[in-house]
């Protein structure tokens, strides 16, 4: 069988059908821009905004031009150190520095204010994907930097607290909920306004209904289902005909909730019928996206200086401690696991020989048994009576 030489873009074919010559060696640099070009992959403007970041600490640290088959596990040991010692926000505190430069300044001056040990171990699983992309294309033989990360002292539970009472008591009674200049420049200043958009109902949906940041910002009015006699949000993401502006965390995020009893009764549902009667697209059509492409970045921004303006803010809550309280409301009332995690967007965390598998099978809960589990959800200590509608 005769044998077809692959020629390049450019390149002249080989007069001698028997002299193949080995495709050029990758260089790291080479390879990490083929991985964020490859159209088999589907990543986020943020998510490849971080592969950037990384692919400018590996030219700093190696050069343009290190071979990828020289990468072994003394280099990746070294980029471990690195990103170790690399500071926060390197360009504003070492501005005329590269961050290899940086990281090496941060590490002589024994600063605290460094990378944590996740964003450490982030970077670090994005760098063992760029090589077991390589280690697909054939261009290494096998992956260096297997279970190379550093120990994060911090427990998963205890980087992010659920909100206290007395926390959420000042937030639902800050000018914004209780009357207002505006909510925009006067949303912490007490004056005569009302207005419930966007920076009124996202925290509320976050605490009764479970929604992440960014699923809640970027809703469509068409995203608010009414199926079998119950109201839900349809958690989703990718193109529609009119944009392909909202992202998901995971697979598993993508889910029906029905809205909770309470959000009715201060006035949601007639909220998003106002919203449809006006032909808006985007239920909170105020709120903007960012470079990042993502709604929530603005608005988490904004919530931190509405904590602070509100009293509420204290260590280790943020506006993602809103699932943290509902994850605790759903244990409070008894939910059944499986369907605390639909209601949720959580994944099992088993493997694929478990749970992952049995989850895949069937259609999921009937919006009428997830109702059942979601309007028990309560907050007996919170009092939001000046929020319902006729007071």
């Amino acid at each position: 069988m005769a044998r077809l030489d692959v020629i390049g873009p450019g390149a002249k074919p080989n007069s001698s059908a028997s002299s193949v010559q080995r495709p050029q060696e990758k260089s790291v640099a080479e390879v990490i821009a083929l991985f964020r070009s490859d159209p088999a992959k589907s990543r986020t403007q943020k998510t490849d905004a971080h592969y950037g970041n990384l692919a400018e600490v590996v030219a700093g640290l190696w050069g343009p031009s290190r071979p990828i088959r020289s990468i072994d596990r003394e280099a990746c040991r070294e980029l471990l150190e690195t990103l170790r010692w690399l500071p926060t926000n390197p360009a504003k505190r070492f501005p005329r520095l590269s961050p290899l430069e940086a990281s090496r300044m941060a590490q002589k001056r024994g600063l605290t204010s460094v990378l944590s040990p996740a964003s450490v171990n982030g970077y670090m699983t994005k760098f063992r994907a760029v090589l077991n992309f390589a280690a697909n294309e054939g261009w290494i033989d096998r992956n260096p930097s297997r279970g190379l990360q550093v120990i994060d002292p911090v427990r998963k539970r205890d980087k992010r607290l659920p909100f206290s009472t007395d926390q959420l008591q000042l937030i639902f009674n800050a000018p914004i909920y209780r009357g207002c200049v505006d909510d925009w420049h006067g949303y912490a200043v007490r004056g005569p306004a009302h207005p419930r958009r966007g920076r009124f109902w996202i925290p509320l949906i976050a605490l009764f209904s479970g929604l992440r940041l960014n699923e809640a910002c970027q809703l469509d009015v068409a995203d608010i289902h009414h199926i079998e006699g119950v109201d839900c949000f349809y958690v989703t993401a990718g193109a529609t005909e009119i944009g392909n502006d909202k992202r998901l965390k995971t697979a598993s995020s993508e889910r029906f909730v029905p809205v909770h009893p309470t959000l009715i009764e201060i006035g949601f549902m007639d909220f998003v019928a106002r919203r449809r009667g006006d032909g808006d697209r985007k239920l909170f059509a105020e709120l903007q996206r960012s470079s990042t492409g993502y709604f929530s970045d603005p608005f988490s921004k904004w919530f931190r200086r509405f904590l602070e303006r509100s009293g509420a803010a204290r260590a280790k809550t943020c506006f993602h401690s809103f699932r943290h309280c509902y994850r605790d409301a759903l244990r409070e009332a008894r939910i059944d696991h499986e369907v605390a995690l639909a209601l949720g967007g959580w994944s099992s965390g088993k493997g694929n020989d478990g749970g992952e598998v049995a989850a895949a099978y069937g259609r999921g809960y009937r919006t009428s048994t997830l109702y059942e589990a979601i309007k028990v959800v309560e907050y007996r200590e919170l009092d939001l009576s000046h929020l319902k509608q006729g007071n």
